[in-house]
């Protein structure tokens, strides 16, 4: 029989770490263990608790109804005594080399990361930050569990299952290379912005998303002739052609820090989107997490401001 007494914190560390990799293998990377340490931990679980609770299959481990069942309190048994070793130790930014995991997006990475590493540098120069990008529906599960700290970008659906703090609002405009015959004006009339061939960036941030079903709804139907999965490519494409591009305000000034475009406002009212960071409120009283959080808060309001 199995009792408080006789069991190794430790082994729940890898019934946490198989249940949310899925795998022997990742289970040891996150852990820092050997897969044969793994697979011996595996066995004493099993012994414990009288179930295979991880059954090998295609698609990785999958947990048995017992192990589905026991994922919750282990989850948050563990949580607490994170928390209880955080309250003791305390968060000391200079001597801290503690890992923090971000998801952000490949926009996120370009305009805000330069900000917070410096800062990082300055305060905190033996932290790591780890940017992990994650499909948004995989965000919520990822910061409940501690495979995430944060979450930065626009996010609603995450509001309703995680604590978060408004970072700044975004509006969006129009890209485009500096060339002759261009409108002189600051803003495009609807049938020169028409008239354009468009680049458009299939991000999965919703903004884009929310950004698309703006023009679809005002009956915008731009002629699209490159589609692209993220940014970070589109200056060079949009500097060799004369193709245009609709991107957030801050990323388009970024891009053309060098005169090389033509930044023109929409010629459609497109609703300004909302720039979040989210964490789960199990970390809320985490004192690491907390300072991250101001920091970060305060440093891109901060940026959000600058017009």
């Amino acid at each position: 029989m199995t009792t408080f007494s006789n069991m190794d914190l430790n082994l729940l560390r890898v019934f946490a770490a198989i249940s949310d990799e899925r795998s022997l293998t990742q289970a040891g990377n996150r852990l820092h263990l050997s897969q044969p340490a793994v697979s011996y931990a595996l066995g004493r679980l099993r012994l414990i608790f009288d179930d295979p609770l991880f059954v090998r299959t295609r698609d990785g481990m999958q947990p048995t109804p017992a192990a589905v069942e026991l994922a919750k309190p282990i989850s948050r048994a563990l949580r607490a005594v994170h928390d209880a070793l955080s309250y003791a130790e305390g968060f000391e930014p200079s001597r801290s080399s503690r890992v923090f995991r971000v998801s952000m997006t490949d926009v996120a990475e370009m305009v805000f990361l330069p900000t917070v590493c410096e800062q990082l540098r300055l305060q905190a120069p033996m932290v790591q930050l780890q940017v992990t990008p994650m499909a948004p529906e995989q965000i919520a599960e990822a910061l409940r569990t501690g495979q995430l700290d944060f979450a930065i970008g626009n996010l609603p659906a995450l509001k309703a299952s995680t604590r978060h703090a408004l970072l700044f609002r975004e509006s969006y405009a129009c890209l485009t290379r500096r060339r002759p015959g261009l409108p002189r004006r600051k803003a495009l009339q609807l049938d020169e912005f028409l008239a354009m061939s468009h680049v458009q960036v299939q991000s999965t941030e919703s903004s884009h998303n929310q950004v698309e079903q703006s023009f679809r709804s005002l009956g915008v139907e731009r002629r699209v002739a490159l589609a692209l999965p993220h940014f970070s490519v589109l200056p060079r494409i949009l500097a060799q052609s004369d193709l245009a591009a609709t991107l957030p305000l801050r990323i388009a000034k970024l891009f053309n820090e060098e005169r090389q475009f033509v930044v023109y406002a929409l010629p459609v009212e497109i609703p300004q989107v909302e720039v979040t960071m989210h964490w789960h409120e199990d970390f809320e009283n985490d004192s690491g997490n907390q300072w991250l959080r101001q920091l970060v808060v305060d440093k891109l309001r901060q940026y959000g401001s600058r017009s």
